[in-house]
C-alpha cells in the first residue's frame, strides 16, 4: 500500500486537517506496506477457501430472485477515488432507486438476503477489492459519493487509504439498522447523527494504526459475526 507524495494528493485533500494524519501515516509507510501484503495473501487464501460458498450463494441468489449475483454500487475509496463494490446481492434489483441506507425489516430485502446479511456472506465478496487494491481488510467502511460529498475537512482525512472491509464502526454499529429504523428521514438522521459518531472511530483507527492492530481487529470481527450467528439461533 504506498502512500503517495503529499502534492500529489486531490487538493479536497491538501487541507491542515488531513495534514495532521498525513504525518502519521507518511511516519508508517513500511507497515502500510506490509498491510498490503498482508491484504493479498490472505484475500487469495480466503478467496480459494471459500470458493465453495461462492457458488453456494451465487446459486441461492440467482434462485431466489430475479437479477445480478453481485450488487455492483459505485463507492469511494483511497484519494476520493469512485470504485464499483463487489457485494452479493441481498436486496430487490434496483433497491438504491430508494434510500442509500438499511433499516430493519426492509422489506427490498430478499429471502436469502437476510439469510446472508445475519452471516455477513454478502460482505465476503469484497475479497475480490481487496485483492484489487481498491479495498483493505481493516479501513473506513466505504461510502457512496452522496456521503462523501458532505465530508467535513477532517473527515476527508480517511480516504488517506483504501476502504475497508471492517473497522470499529463495524464493531460500535453492529445494529446500525435498529437507529435507522426509527428515523422518519434515515438519510438525514445519518448524516446529521450517525455519520459523524462513525467517523470520530475511523479517525482514530488511522491515529493508532498498525499491523498488529489491524489482525487483532480482524479477529474480533471474526468472533463477533460467530457470536452474532449463535445468538440468532438460540
Amino acid at each position: 500500500m504506498i502512500l503517495c507524495k503529499w502534492e500529489q494528493l486531490p487538493p479536497e485533500l491538501q487541507t491542515e486537517d488531513v495534514h495532521y494524519y498525513y504525518d502519521i501515516l507518511n511516519k508508517k509507510r513500511f507497515s502500510l506496506f506490509l498491510k498490503r501484503l498482508f491484504d493479498i495473501v490472505i484475500s487469495i487464501l480466503m478467496l480459494i477457501a471459500l470458493s465453495p460458498i461462492f457458488l453456494i450463494t451465487a446459486i441461492a441468489i440467482k434462485i431466489d430472485s430475479p437479477g445480478p449475483v453481485f450488487y455492483r454500487q459505485i463507492r469511494v475509496t483511497q484519494y476520493n477515488r469512485q470504485f464499483r463494490i463487489f457485494k452479493f446481492r441481498s436486496m430487490v434489483q434496483n433497491a438504491d432507486k430508494g434510500s442509500q441506507v438499511t433499516v430493519k425489516e426492509d422489506s427490498r430485502v430478499t429471502r436469502v438476503g437476510r439469510f446472508i446479511r445475519k452471516y455477513r456472506l454478502d460482505e465476503i465478496g469484497q475479497l475480490i477489492d481487496v485483492l484489487r487494491g481498491t479495498m483493505t481488510f481493516v479501513g473506513t467502511r466505504p461510502e457512496v459519493p452522496k456521503y462523501t460529498k458532505q465530508y467535513t475537512s477532517e473527515m476527508m482525512a480517511t480516504l488517506l487509504l483504501p476502504a475497508g472491509v471492517t473497522n470499529l464502526t463495524s464493531m460500535y454499529y453492529s445494529d446500525e439498522a435498529k437507529l435507522l429504523n426509527t428515523a422518519d428521514d434515515t438519510d438525514k438522521m445519518y448524516v446529521e447523527q450517525i455519520l459523524p459518531r462513525k467517523m470520530y472511530f475511523n479517525l482514530k483507527g488511522i491515529e493508532e494504526f498498525s499491523l498488529l492492530g489491524d489482525i487483532k481487529l480482524m479477529i474480533m470481527t471474526l468472533l463477533a459475526v460467530c457470536g452474532k450467528g449463535n445468538d440468532k439461533k438460540s
